[in-house]
């Protein structure tokens, strides 16, 4: 029997299909129905290396979809940073519907256009 993987791949699959980037919507799925995680558990569980998490975090952090949270340690070194998601994921999913309902709009309005010529 093959390991469970710690998020849906399905739900990684989908948000693929829907123009998020894999590693983006690989640590999307991840942090989906968790509390709050650390970086180095995302990089764990999902096989991604730290500066792909630091990007994908990024990218979820500027879309308002995450938040972050500084854990500051003892002693000296840098603080360990928390995530988890800031909305609902019935909310992102909204966004996202509504950024490719806008982008089908305007295809279908570049080929009307483009119409014109023929």
């Amino acid at each position: 029997m093959a390991a469970k993987t710690p998020y849906d791949q399905k739900l990684v699959d989908l948000l693929v299909k829907n123009g998020i980037k894999p590693k983006i919507a690989k640590t999307l799925a991840y942090l989906h129905g968790k509390e709050e995680v650390k970086s180095i558990e995302i990089e764990r569980d999902t096989g991604l290396r730290q500066p792909e998490v630091s990007i994908a975090i990024q990218f979820l952090r500027k879309k308002g979809w995450v938040k972050k949270r500084d854990i500051k340690k003892q002693g000296k070194g840098r603080p360990v940073h928390a995530y988890r998601l800031a909305h609902p994921l019935s909310k992102i999913v909204g966004e996202i519907e509504s950024d490719r309902k806008k982008m089908i709009n305007e295809l279908e309005e570049n080929l009307a256009k483009l119409k014109k010529y023929a």
